[in-house]
Formats: structure tokens, sequence, C-alpha cells
């Protein structure tokens, strides 16, 4: 980096200011750029009460810059514990507390309650990428010793990023999804084509199921989305996170924020029988993928789940010509339906030494057994292998 540049920590998104968050989220300025590394997304987490010092998310957006303008950002949060980021260090975090010494507070740099990779350095326009990217890693270290953290965790990074702390000394941590890839399908039906026959059959029966339970879908985007249409999914949303984690993570106040913030970008598809909502997903896109996030219902219907979170979202997909559908975090029940492993990326600096030295060991054969598990699921994919495609391509 040439030029004499300063570093510190910003705090809230507000304090850096739209603008200057936006030049180095998307700094090529594109009209569709990832929707999670926005200002928009991170102004409606923290302002609504959901990312706070309260809910245990205190801002500490670290930021670089020269010349009297930011250049560089690592989206960064002070934190009392390891909820909301899909990427689990429990053990580490129990590891330490043995050992007599704090595991919290800790540096999370990720996006609140979102296990959607994307650009974690982030940098504007004319800035030196390789340079920029190293001030902020070394910026993120002294920050743990600074703010008297165990450690910093920079979580769903893309591998290039990846591969750059890991050069720097950060660990480096493999995990994986299950994305749809669209193929240059014209129909649902041209992407069935290409699973095998039980497959394939499957898939029609549960959508058959649906559709006879009398289920229809709405798509919700840009200027159709209504503050009912969020009080409606807000209930589907509250019922399912009080069941699976005891206390959901957003406000209420988080979706009207975003969806006036982000309209264009965001997706929200409601199943309805006759006039009445009962299940819905939400979703983001930008640069070409469909990013699944949350789903919530309030009366069980067989397969109401799949279809709306996955089937639907391939058919839009397919209809606005995305490239891909990622669905989130875990799921292997997703395999069967079409969406492949795909492996994600966290590095971790951790400032104890016998702690950094065990991570270290265990992550080495982590990664190992990463990449196995997704070859070994790769192979029990719902696609069709050759002999199959060709005994149907010959009419047998």
């Amino acid at each position: 980096m040439t030029g004499d540049f300063t570093a510190r920590i910003a705090g809230r998104a507000s304090e850096v200011g739209k603008a200057a968050w936006n030049a180095c989220a998307n700094p090529g300025a594109i009209a569709d750029p990832h929707p999670f590394t926005r200002y928009e997304f991170f102004a409606a987490c923290e302002e609504s009460g959901s990312a706070t010092a309260r809910t245990g998310w205190r801002p500490a957006h670290i930021a670089i810059e020269q010349d009297g303008r930011i250049i560089g950002l690592l989206p960064t949060y002070l934190k009392n514990h390891s909820q909301g980021e899909y990427v689990f260090d429990s053990a580490w975090a129990d590891a330490l507390e043995r050992a007599g010494v704090d595991y919290y507070p800790k540096l999370q740099a990720s996006v609140p309650f979102t296990p959607a990779t994307g650009h974690r350095l982030l940098v504007a326009a004319g800035a030196d990428v390789d340079a920029t990217r190293e001030a902020l890693l070394a910026t993120g270290a002294t920050a743990v010793r600074q703010l008297k953290a165990s450690s910093l965790h920079i979580t769903f990074l893309t591998q290039e990023e990846w591969q750059a702390a890991g050069a720097i000394g950060y660990l480096q941590r493999t995990d994986q999804q299950f994305h749809w890839e669209n193929r240059g399908y014209r129909s649902f039906d041209q992407f069935l084509g290409e699973l095998s026959s039980a497959k394939r059959k499957n898939l029609r029966k549960e959508r058959a199921a649906v559709r006879e339970a009398g289920v229809e879908f709405d798509w919700l985007t840009g200027s159709d989305l209504t503050e009912a249409h969020w009080d409606t999914f807000f209930e589907f949303y509250m019922d399912t996170g009080g069941r699976k984690w005891g206390r959901p993570y957003l406000t209420r106040e988080f979706f009207s924020r975003v969806g006036a913030a982000m309209p264009e970008q965001t997706l929200l598809i409601l199943a309805r029988r006759g006039a009445r909502y009962i299940a819905g997903a939400l979703n983001f896109a930008g640069g070409g993928v469909l990013y699944g996030r949350n789903w919530g219902c309030t009366e069980f219907v067989p397969f109401l789940h799949f279809e709306t979170c996955y089937y639907q979202a391939i058919d839009f997909a397919i209809a606005r010509g995305l490239a891909k559908v990622e669905a989130g975090a875990q799921g292997a029940h997703k395999l069967l339906r079409g969406y492949m492993p795909t492996p994600t990326y966290s590095a971790h600096y951790i400032a104890h030494d016998g702690l950094r030295r065990a991570v270290d060991d265990y992550l080495k054969r982590e990664r190992e057994a990463v990449a196995e598990h997704i070859e070994e699921l790769a192979e029990r994919g719902p696609f069709r292998k050759t002999d199959e495609a060709k005994d149907d391509a010959d009419g047998l």
C-alpha cells in the first residue's frame, strides 16, 4: 500500500456512513450487488435492535483510511456468545475456559445471522486490493489485543480471501453447504429431466402433494411488499424460530427496514390456502444468486417446507435467469432435491498460543475430512449417471 493510512474501529455501520460503506462493498457500483455486504443490510440489523450490544453483537467495524477516505472495511462485532454464526466454535470455547482463560468476548467478522458466502475484506475502487486486505487482517489481530478479546473469526468469506488470510497466519477452516446450480434450464421440468428416475418421481410426488392440499404461492418483491405481508411473515418466523432457538434473532422492525431499504433484492415467497397465508420463506437476490434465509409456517402440510424453500426458489431462479440458489446452512436433505455440496470457508486468529496450536492441528484433519465428505456426497447426488442418461435417450 502506497502512502500513509490509518486503521480504526468505527463502531456501528451508521458511523461509517452509507456512501463510504457501499463504496467498499460494491466497488464496481454494479446495479445488482451482493445483498449481504450492503450498508442497508447491516444498518437494518443494527438499527432494528437485532445486532446490538444488548443482544451480544456490539458493532466494532474495522476501517482502513487513506488520504481522508475509507478504502477498506472488515464488518466486525464484539460478541459475548457464539449464537447466530453457523460456524461452530463451542469446543474451542470450552477448551480455553477449562484452561482458566476467558473465551468471551471474541471478535466476529460476519454478516449477522446470515450464513452466506461473500466478501468480508471490503476494498474500495482504486485501492491496492492485496495491501488493503493485509492491512484489514493485521488490524483485526491488533483489535483482538486492544479489546482484550480471545480471537477473531472471519466466517463465510470467499476462497480467495481465505487464502490471503492463511498466507499471513490465520487458521483456515472449511465446511459445506448445499447449492442449486442453474444449468440453463428453461423450466423446472427440464431440471427434473436431469435427475435419476427415482429422484424425479419423488420430487414430482412432493410437489403434487402440496398442490392437492390446495396450496398456492405468491412471489412478492419490490413495491409489492407491504407491512401487512411483513406482519404475516413475522408470525411465521416467530413460531418457527421460537421452537428452534427459543428466542428468534431478528426483530419485527428488521423486516420493515430491510424491505424498505432494498426491496428490489428482497423476495418473500408466501404460501396460501385460498386467501389465507399459512407459510413463507424470505430470500434475497444479488449477483445472479438467490439466497434463502428464513422460513416459518402456522399450519402443517406434508412437503410444504421443501416446496416453499427449495422448489419455489428454483422456479424463481429459472424464471429470472439466476445462476444459483444458496439455501442456507446445513441440511443434507437438500441433496436429494438437486442442491449439491459446496465448500465454505472461515479464517481464525486465536491469541492464546496453546489453543491456537491445538486448533491448527485439528483443522488440518478437519479440512481433509470435509473434502472427502463433499466428494462422497456428490457421488450420492440425485443427478443421472452417464449410463442412465444414455438409457433415457435410447428410450429404455
